[in-house]
């Protein structure tokens, strides 16, 4: 049996019939929280808020950091070893065609929250590749986030993990819809002791964590620095874990973000030699154990028939920490391009009951998060400004048609390539926040040929043309907006 998408008709029903009590709940939550009035007052008036006869589906996402397409043992790693994301493949829903929107941390990350192309927010940048510590800029005030979207429809929101869209008070998770927070702000390698010297890279492979002064916050408290590292994604799933038992008898949403397996590596003792892939390994069982820990506690509490979780990752494999940077598979390309390695992700979506399972090879985004969430939540999406998101909610329920037939792949705030249907086409170097244009374009049938080995460039130059229409109308649609990679703290 199939949870479906609650109709708008709903909310006036169950209004009359006893929802008054959490009207006045969430009336009171819009007056007191919200900082968008129009999406507020669209809410408040009830559009599209839903009281269900049965129980609202919760919602978790599991996010990891540099994880590769190949990374896992259900995409045909040979010596990485992930029985519990094999499991959750099997159970649900395994995407082969899943794409993140950048590839680099910050810009990932704010196109997962608001369903937006980060080039909409100014979290995209020429300029500079993602947010550091000494960044002013972040996460804007004005955009919307799905936690927003869910906690206006009665949902207890949590973010555990990595943030990297804003480290000051006014950018942290609490101000973007998240009730409580427990991670780090940005990445794992920042925060470097300016005392250490040497190679950035060397230095990667190699640091004890104490040479990374990274904070670990609870809400915007600094309780530690710096966070141990070797035992963070341990006490990442024991928050994600208490989380879920504290609100099982409401509906919630948990946004899990792991910092690993981007580098510095590190794992606890109970992982440290696990893996025959090394310690790149290592990092990834102990991810496959906390995914382990998860879904079991949602079985434990009679959960897991009422939520939906989804797995993938930020971005393609680091290549450049060669065994420590992890694995595209046969795909093209890594993290910081825009080759299919450096954007499509492993991803899985797991919903005993409701995601109907099967091996799915239609397109989705981390952009379809926000529309798809809110569609199986009864809540509004906002309409006020450009979602980039489609609705996934028939391909979950249904294993219908993805609405998604285009893929827009940015380099920086640089569109670089364009995909529709089978094709894709590479417009610019593949590379960097600033790409150059290519001499010529190229063309790829993703279909026959997913490494991106083959130009039909000069074969189908129709196609190209095509594409580069749908690029241009793209463009034309992204207005101006502040650049908040560049701010820095004091200039």
């Amino acid at each position: 049996m199939y949870l479906k998408p609650p109709q708008p008709l709903d909310f006036f029903f169950f209004q009359l019939v006893g929802c008054a009590d959490k009207f006045r709940r969430m009336a009171s939550s819009f007056l007191n929280g919200l900082k968008r009035s129009a999406f507020g007052l669209a809410m408040a008036l009830g559009l599209g808020l839903s009281c269900l006869a049965g129980e609202q589906l919760n919602f978790v996402v599991i996010f990891t950091d540099d994880q590769g397409y190949g990374d896992m043992s259900c995409n045909g790693h040979p010596t990485i070893h992930t029985p519990h994301l094999d499991r959750m493949a099997y159970q649900g829903q395994k995407w082969t065609q899943f794409y993140s929107s950048a590839p680099v941390c910050t810009s990932s990350r704010a196109a997962l929250m608001t369903g937006r192309l980060p080039v909409r927010s100014g979290m995209a940048s020429s300029k500079r590749v993602v947010l550091f510590p000494d960044s002013a800029g972040g996460l804007p005030q004005s955009e919307i986030t799905v936690a927003e979207v869910l906690k206006g429809a009665g949902y207890k929101t949590a973010m555990v993990g990595k943030w990297h869209m804003g480290h000051l008070p006014k950018h942290l998770p609490i101000t973007q819809g998240f009730d409580s927070y427990y991670g780090i702000p940005y990445s794992n390698d920042m925060d470097r002791d300016p005392s250490v010297k040497g190679n950035w890279v060397t230095t990667g492979k190699s640091s004890p964590w104490s040479v990374y002064r990274v904070p670990l916050l609870r809400d915007a408290e600094e309780i530690e620095r710096p966070v141990n590292q070797s035992t963070i994604t341990r006490r990442y799933t024991q928050q994600a874990v208490k989380f879920i038992k504290n609100n099982k008898e409401n509906p919630f949403f948990l946004y899990l973000a792991h910092s690993m397996p981007h580098i510095p590596l590190y794992r606890s003792k109970k992982f440290e030699g696990k893996s025959l892939n090394g310690i790149y390994g290592d990092v990834i069982s102990e991810i496959d154990w906390s995914v382990g820990q998860v879904l079991n506690t949602l079985r434990k509490q009679k959960l897991d028939k009422k939520t939906i979780v989804l797995f993938t990752s930020d971005n393609g494999p680091w290549d450049v920490f060669k065994t420590h940077g992890g694995s595209a598979g046969l795909l093209r390309g890594a993290k910081g391009g825009t080759r299919e390695g450096g954007m499509r992700e492993p991803a899985i979506f797991w919903g005993p009951g409701n995601v109907k399972p099967g091996v799915v090879q239609e397109m989705g985004s981390t952009l379809d998060v926000l529309p798809t969430f809110a569609s199986l939540a009864g809540a509004k999406a906002p309409d006020d400004r450009v979602i980039d998101g489609h609705d996934l909610s028939d391909v979950l329920l249904n294993r219908g048609k993805s609405p998604r037939k285009v893929m827009f792949y940015f380099g920086g705030a640089q569109l670089s390539a364009v995909r529709s249907g089978n094709y894709k086409a590479q417009f610019r170097g593949e590379n960097g926040i600033n790409p150059k244009p290519l001499a010529k374009p190229e063309l790829y049938h993703l279909g026959e040929d997913p490494s991106e080995k083959y130009d039909l460039a000069a074969k189908h130059p129709e196609i190209v043309a095509r594409l580069a229409n749908l690029g241009e109308k793209l463009q034309a649609s992204v207005k101006p907006v502040p650049d908040q990679l560049v701010p820095r703290i004091g200039k």
